[in-house]
């Protein structure tokens, strides 16, 4: 054999100038592991989506979590039911708590913002309204005990506020009003949006702008339960519009709610300080201006 044909031949180990490729072999060990992982993942994707369906959300997509928003609900509905909730109120109070209308477990129960889910009690001594964490049943104590009453502008119960309807909420108002001027309390709270704008639309006769509306204290034109009769003469009640404390309702983060809260329980608490010191009632803090 030449020098020529020795170099190139295949099987010449001093070859170097045409290397063979060796085919790549698989190991059947490796591909009978990759293959069980393979079902592994599998099997435990479809364990988590039957665990999934089976508590009725998705792990594939995160917006189906949401809660669909209620319809309107006529009152027979819930017709059945007694509503055992009455009107935490007295007179000459710090703030009064405007609601929506009780929900079922409230009604039920007897005790206001009663639902597990609701942060009402909680942004209640957050903010500094109250010096320690209350319970729904101590709702008929907090007058007496705090100086904070509590009242809804609808009083029939539903679901949530979204089986009611504007008609029926803006029929409300004049009775709120009342109870206001009643009272006499220094300041009311609304707790929640769709209160305000029931209010407004019953004001102004027409829908609240989005730039017109702020939550936090409001205009002093825009007091409650005002009087101008001969008999009796009252400047009335200053405006907080509070966020909802629904946990059903996602607008706003917790973080987001504590801070318009505070700004309310600030004020509570220095007008409850006052009074206990002796100082009564000679300014109205939230405005700035004489009580008369």
């Amino acid at each position: 054999m030449s020098e020529s044909e020795r170099k190139s031949d295949p099987n010449n180990p001093d070859d170097r100038s045409s290397p063979v490729k060796k085919p790549r072999r698989t190991s059947t060990r490796y591909a009978t592991e990759t293959s069980a992982a393979v079902e592994l993942q599998t099997s435990n994707s479809t364990v988590k989506r039957k665990s999934a369906n089976a508590a009725g959300t998705s792990v594939s997509n995160p917006k189906k979590l949401k809660r669909t928003a209620s319809g309107y609900a006529p009152p027979s509905k819930y017709a059945h039911l007694i509503n055992k909730l009455t009107d935490s109120l007295a007179p000459n109070l710090i703030c009064v708590f405007i609601g929506v209308n009780p929900g079922i477990r409230t009604a039920t129960t007897g005790h206001a913002y009663n639902h597990p889910s609701n942060l009402f009690w909680k942004l209640l001594h957050k903010s500094g309204c109250t010096p320690r964490l209350c319970r729904a049943e101590e709702d008929g104590n907090m007058p007496k005990l705090f100086d904070l009453g509590l009242t809804n502008i609808v009083s029939r119960p539903t679901k949530d506020a979204g089986e009611l309807s504007k008609a029926e909420m803006d029929a409300g108002v004049a009775k709120l009003e009342a109870k206001i001027a009643l009272n006499k309390p220094e300041a009311v709270a609304i707790v929640g949006k769709a209160i305000w704008e029931s209010l407004w639309r019953v004001r102004h006769g027409s829908n609240i702008k989005k730039e017109q509306f702020k939550y936090g204290w409001q205009d002093d034109s825009e007091r409650m339960g005002i009087l101008r009769t001969d008999e009796d003469r009252w400047p009335g009640a200053r405006v907080f519009v509070s966020t909802t404390t629904s946990g059903l309702a996602a607008g706003m983060r917790p973080h987001e709610k504590e801070e318009v809260w505070r700004e309310l329980g600030e004020w509570v608490k220095e007008r409850r300080k006052q009074r206990t010191e002796g100082k009564g009632d000679p300014t109205d803090r939230a405005s700035g201006s004489t009580r008369l």
